[in-house]
């Protein structure tokens, strides 16, 4: 069978299993991502050795320290991912929630009702968990998934895939609910752009380059986002111990991942006193520093910030730093060159925060905390499909929730339109 044929076979076969995916009771669900979780745990030694495989044909393809971090498992990554699933099980089930109700002049009582989006179509690069984390979350959805990873992760994903597969198998659930492509061409993920009929959307995690050709040949809406240039901005009033570890945490803690901070501001009363000692913990990390005019004055070590690095996402030990008048110059700055991920406020001011909280456009904004926190697992979700910034119809890390849409229901007693 050629992959056309074949991509065609599994959108046809994950919409039939869709249906009964929707009807699921919440018991179901919940049993079967225990058992999916419990899988895991058992077969991780498989799971680790297929994951060596792929990251030692990794390091002779000479892939970068941010895909080969992204790509590895432990047996400590295998227990998280577990209990990612396991903790979708705990959380409400949104199917069949009715969101809001009213009663029309006429009596008729109008709803919204949730109801799964239907086939989700993933597509991926490295990031193995993302196979488990996204079966989990459609699967607690009511809703089927065909999971695309890249050919670096192929044996891991496939490995995953078998795994839970399994699980539902014993747990009498359609096992066409969970799908990961065996083929890591690329036209495979051009059919699979292809298959409108049977897939009702599109969400790709990975690289800028992967996302944008994604959306360039997608006949199915794709839910996305581009980057993660995320700021955090030191006000006059910050805590300088808080602000150093948010900072440090910010940029190092996993310099290769989008909820990383990619540029510091500093409020120019604050930074006198803050840039030194950040400079100082940051360097000791290896980070990079490059710097405006006024943060090289502080700090003459940094190298000189060019126009282009203010839009950086470096996913690497590299940090732009501005030195701005005040908090409405970094809401300016965030605005002009953030995109729409995740940035964040220090400050001891209220009235800054909520300022922050209110005027910046980003899908995540925090206080007081780094910018890291940007993350489903994190937030309480369980685990996240994804990140969107664009609006429509999500907006932020994607739990269970957001794979769902609404449909109206009405109960009458007999209305009839006469007009």
């Amino acid at each position: 069978m050629d992959i056309a044929k074949e991509i065609q076979k599994i959108a046809q076969q994950a919409r039939e299993a869709s249906t009964q995916i929707a009807r699921l009771s919440s018991e179901v669900k919940d049993r079967a991502l225990g058992m999916m979780a419990e899988g895991l745990v058992e077969k991780k030694a498989f799971l680790l050795a297929e994951n060596r495989k792929d990251l030692e044909q990794a390091k002779k393809e000479g892939l970068s320290k941010a895909m080969l971090d992204r790509l590895a498992l432990t047996e400590v990554g295998v227990k998280e991912i577990a209990q990612g699933l396991r903790e979708i099980a705990l959380l409400p089930d949104p199917v069949g929630e009715v969101v809001k109700m009213w009663r029309r002049p006429n009596g008729l009582v109008v709803g919204k009702m949730r109801i799964p989006l239907g086939v989700i179509g993933v597509i991926y690069e490295s990031r193995p968990n993302v196979t488990a984390d996204a079966a989990g979350l459609c699967l607690k959805g009511g809703n089927a998934v065909i999971l695309r990873g890249g050919s670096e992760a192929i044996r891991s994903n496939r490995a995953i895939g078998n795994v839970l597969q399994e699980a539902m198998e014993k747990a009498g659930i359609h096992t066409a609910a969970v799908q990961v492509i065996p083929h890591t061409e690329r036209e495979a993920v051009e059919e699979m752009l292809k298959m409108e009929e049977f897939i009702d959307v599109i969400i790709p995690r990975g690289g800028e380059g992967l996302i944008r050709f994604v959306v360039e040949r997608s006949r199915i809406p794709v839910i996305k986002h581009y980057k993660g240039v995320c700021h955090i901005f030191v006000d006059a009033t910050a805590d300088k111990a808080m602000a150093l570890e948010i900072c440090y945490n910010a940029k190092v803690q996993r310099p290769g991942v989008c909820n990383a901070m990619e540029t510091l501001l500093v409020h120019q009363e604050a930074a006198p006193s803050l840039l030194p000692p950040i400079a100082e913990k940051l360097q000791k990390a290896g980070v990079e520093l490059r710097g405006c005019a006024r943060t090289r004055r502080i700090l003459p070590n940094a190298k000189e910030a060019m126009e282009e690095d203010w839009y950086a996402e470096y996913l690497d030990l590299i940090l732009a730093v501005k030195v701005v008048d005040d908090i409405a110059e970094a809401i300016d700055h965030i605005g002009r060159y953030g995109s729409r991920h995740t940035d964040a406020i220090i400050t001891s001011d209220y009235a800054n925060a909520q300022r922050f909280l209110r005027e910046v456009d980003s899908s995540t904004v925090l206080v007081n905390a780094s910018t890291r926190f940007s993350d489903g697992y994190q937030l309480g979700l369980g685990a996240e499909i994804g990140i969107s910034t664009t609006k429509l119809h999500a907006f932020g890390p994607m739990g269970v929730e957001d794979l769902t849409t609404t449909k109206f229901i009405i109960y009458g007693d007999g209305q009839i339109r006469t007009s």
